[in-house]
């Protein structure tokens, strides 16, 4: 793309997997829109997938993708390939010479952090980074909760993730990617990390990242978008008198909670139906007849009317940051149960949705029951707390905070 040159105005680069789609795609798209309306010049580096928005700017292709992959599930490494890349990243960067780089996540098979980290230590401009995980300061996961591994605090070893994202099928590498993950990410001089949770905030604080100054600046979204919607879903599906009981991710892995709704489906009764967004082909097929599945959507009105139909939804995560779903189906009138799993929880209060302990089928079958019970009685109530809390995640708010940060550096 043509990098358009603007005179005496702030220029901000961001570096993320993605643009436009899953999280943190329509975070950074979100938060690109929201410097436009500043007057901040700014574009959005990216390594996987397509997308249209008109600041973004691709690098990287399905070949070197499969390369970075091979690596290293065959050598252990991750983040150590896609040098050709990498060096593309830095022409841009050289070519736009932005007062601040932005990164999100800089793992996923895109980029190769040596030359990436060597190059923003040289140039000693502001960076900031926004984890959306732990990957920065562990020597292979970005997340460690489901197994209570602590390992990360003193330097990885005998990693009993091996075999999990970033997958490595012979080599234990945890140790020494441990080791100069702490080189390169405390190798920046100016650099400020935000986490978009309270409990990341507190791992971060416990790493080899606590040299540097830690913000805590929430997940935002749309309320213009995501809001209380009209729709025939119910009427679609033949579920008119039950209870929906909606799950979303763009991801149902284990750390997701599927098997908890399967359990879920189990014990719950005809007058409940459960719909899962965001499910894989092989994985729809494998539901019980009495769970409505439905495959990963781009489509954001679909979203919203789903979100706005279901009567609880529930976030059964057993590893996760600051989930943005839990904020979209607050601010769509929808109250929330998750398990007490990082900071999840943070999102909500007692008076729109309730928090579980971790795992415990019985109290979220409790918690379920009680919201959708209290809801035939005080339906509109509770909407209204729920659009209440989710305005405090106002993305023009969040995204200012932001704002005011790269202007402060």
């Amino acid at each position: 793309m043509r990098i358009i040159r603007c005179v005496n105005i702030m220029k901000v680069v961001q570096i993320n997997s993605v643009c436009s789609f899953g999280s943190t795609g329509r975070i950074v798209v979100d938060l690109s829109k929201e410097m436009t309306k500043s007057n901040i010049e700014n574009y959005i580096i990216y390594g996987i997938g397509l997308s249209d928005y008109p600041l973004g700017i691709k690098i990287g292709n399905k070949i070197d993708l499969r390369l970075h992959q091979l690596h290293t599930r065959l050598l252990g490494y991750h983040g150590y390939a896609s040098k050709l890349m990498t060096r593309k990243i830095i022409n841009k960067l050289e070519e736009i010479q932005p007062d601040i780089i932005h990164l999100h996540n800089i793992h996923s098979f895109y980029l190769n952090i040596e030359i990436l980290f060597r190059y923003l230590a040289e140039i000693n401009k502001p960076v900031i980074w926004t984890l959306h995980d732990c990957w920065a300061f562990t020597g292979h996961c970005p997340y460690f909760d489901y197994i209570h591994c602590e390992r990360w605090q003193i330097g990885c070893y005998n990693c009993p993730q091996k075999y999990s994202y970033p997958i490595s099928y012979l080599f234990d590498r945890s140790e020494e990617q441990w080791r100069i993950k702490k080189k390169l990410f405390t190798s920046v001089r100016d650099m400020c990390i935000v986490t978009p949770s309270h409990w990341l905030a507190g791992l971060v604080q416990k790493s080899f990242l606590k040299k540097y100054d830690i913000k805590i600046i929430n997940n935002g979204i749309d309320l213009e978008i995501f809001k209380p919607t009209s729709s025939s879903i119910r009427k679609n599906f033949g579920i008119s008198d039950k209870y929906v009981i909606l799950g979303v991710a763009s991801y149902w892995g284990m750390r997701k909670g599927l098997l908890h709704f399967i359990q879920l489906s189990e014990k719950l009764g005809e007058n409940y139906q459960i719909i899962l967004v965001g499910l894989t082909h092989k994985q729809k097929k494998m539901l019980p007849n009495n769970i409505i599945g439905i495959t990963r959507t781009n489509n954001i009105q679909e979203l919203v009317e789903l979100y706005s139909v279901a009567d609880v939804f529930v976030n059964p995560t057993l590893e996760d940051n600051f989930p943005t779903v839990n904020l979209e189906a607050l601010a769509c009138g929808t109250p929330v149960i998750t398990f007490n799993t990082g900071g999840s929880p943070e999102a909500i209060d007692s008076t729109c949705g309730m928090v579980v302990e971790k795992g415990n089928i019985n109290e979220l079958v409790i918690a379920i029951k009680d919201i959708c019970n209290n809801s035939k009685l005080n339906k509109q109530k509770i909407k209204e707390n729920c659009v209440e809390r989710a305005s405090n995640f106002n993305k023009e708010k969040k995204f200012g905070e932001y704002i005011n940060l790269y202007r402060s550096r």
